[in-house]
């Protein structure tokens, strides 16, 4: 079973704790997962079956779009409503206001992670010590927030959709949001509907899941390796040169097809003559030959 599942995580179920259930229903060992949600988020989570997991350290780092909601008036220690709250105030600003603050994110700044997070400073991850009551000063990290939309203004609550380079903590940007409007502030809600190729449109719950697995549906949703490369430019042999592909062999000009040329710059998918994917190949400018980066038999 080779392939990519996109799910729809649900509320209270940790990523690991959805992957094991996947595992159960399918019978998979080889199974993994990209992009870690936290417990209380929704969404987007996409698992990788059998050789597919050999792919997941050779993910492209795309953007991510979330749903989130904001709560205005209230700071907790781990900047989401789930926390201890340790600051209130009230709300006076106006609908406007909370609407520009939230737009006006959009660009380049500099983010510090928060404490309640599995980020690892001086050999120690931050959560820990958190647990622990203790606070340390963390390093600043330059984020991009690529888009911006606010969808409903209620407040104290404000709800946006954002795309957002990786690394990116919503949590934190809801406090920064908070922070420009000078109100304490966290986060309240928190869906991702977009990673990378993957769209919540085409994602599955686990309840649909199973579903269409007792009807012997599964080729309905299992997508393909080399969706996770949608902009990798795709390269067909000729039928010649299938064992030197399947092989992991070294490849030259001569071996590709007069229609289906690589390029010389950046990496891109190989298929044997048949059409089956089989790896992501780049050319080696000092060597003058074409080589594996990746392999998927």
């Amino acid at each position: 079973m080779n392939g990519i599942l996109i799910l729809d995580k649900a509320e209270n179920a940790t990523s690991f704790y959805t992957v094991r259930k996947v595992r159960a229903l399918l019978g998979e060992k080889k199974i993994g997962h990209g992009g870690t949600l936290d417990p209380r988020a929704t969404g987007v989570l996409p698992v990788y079956l059998g050789g597919a997991t050999k792919l997941c350290d050779f993910l492209p780092d795309g953007d991510k779009t979330y749903e989130a909601a904001l709560t205005l008036g209230i700071a907790t220690d781990t900047e989401d409503i789930w926390g201890t709250v340790t600051e209130e105030a009230p709300v006076s600003v106006s609908e406007g206001d909370a609407e520009a603050a939230v737009l006006s994110f959009l660009g380049t700044y500099v983010q510090v992670p928060p404490m309640y997070s599995a980020k690892w400073v001086d050999g120690r991850r931050l959560y820990d010590l958190a647990r622990q009551g203790i606070e340390i000063e963390r390093p600043g990290k330059e984020v991009t927030i690529r888009g911006l939309r606010v969808l409903e203004v209620q407040l104290p609550v404000v709800r946006f959709r954002v795309t957002c380079s990786k690394g990116t903590y919503i949590r934190t940007l809801c406090k920064d949001i908070g922070r420009r409007l000078g109100l304490p502030a966290c986060m309240s809600a928190l869906r991702r509907v977009r990673h990378g190729p993957f769209r919540i449109e085409d994602a599955v719950t686990l309840p649909e899941l199973a579903e269409i697995v007792s009807r012997g549906e599964l080729d309905r949703v299992l997508r393909g390796a080399d969706t996770l490369f949608p902009d990798y430019p795709k390269v067909i042999l000729p039928e010649e040169c299938d064992l030197y592909l399947l092989n992991g062999n070294r490849l030259y000009g001569g071996d590709f097809r007069a229609d289906s040329r690589p390029p010389e710059e950046g990496p891109f998918l190989l298929y044997t003559s048949a059409g089956a994917f089989k790896a992501v190949y780049a050319h080696d400018p000092e060597n003058g030959y074409y080589k594996p980066l990746k392999m998927f038999l």
